[in-house]
């Protein structure tokens, strides 16, 4: 790891930082680095004490959840096209279909459940804002799945870490 990126994350801004990354993976803008290494991968970085836990996992839901509403807006008033039409909106037409499928069926329970699993992450987001859900709504729902999301790995991180060492 370069030496100014280890700085900065063992800076008192790398809460800061983390926060940012974790808006980027809301909104479906981290297609480099998947959400499922993102809190492991902090944990390495700052350690998985209650001291740095608690706090990351505060941040990874609120910026994760910044992000998605970020999508849900943008969903919500620019529709279904204009995404599709987007190079940064890498899902396509097919995939969408069958979101709305799930979204159609499960309503926005689905939105909770689908940020609960491996790599279907904020897949829901756009079919709840193109079915204008309510936003508190879809607020709550998609911080209640990222919190499950995100707790489960740091979980399998902080005890696999202790069962490994």
């Amino acid at each position: 790891m370069p030496g100014w990126l280890q700085s900065l994350l063992t800076s008192e801004w790398a809460y800061v930082v983390l926060f940012g990354v974790f808006v980027l993976e809301g909104a479906m803008l981290m297609y480099f680095v998947p959400s499922e290494l993102l809190v492991p991968g902090s944990l390495a970085l700052l350690g998985h004490g209650p001291d740095e836990l608690l706090p990351l996992l505060g941040v990874a839901v609120l910026g994760a959840t910044v992000g998605q509403v970020a999508l849900f807006t943008v969903a919500r008033r620019a529709g279904r096209e204009y995404l599709l039409q987007n190079r940064w909106f890498r899902v396509s037409e097919r995939t969408l279909t069958r979101f709305d499928g799930w979204f159609d069926r499960w309503g926005g329970y689905a939105v909770a459940g689908s940020n609960a699993m491996l790599f279907t992450r904020g897949m829901l987001t756009v079919p709840a804002g193109l079915a204008s859900m309510d936003r508190k709504r879809f607020v709550a729902l998609s911080a209640l799945g990222t919190l499950v999301f995100e707790s489960a790995l740091a979980a399998l991180y902080v005890f696999g870490v202790d069962v490994l060492w």
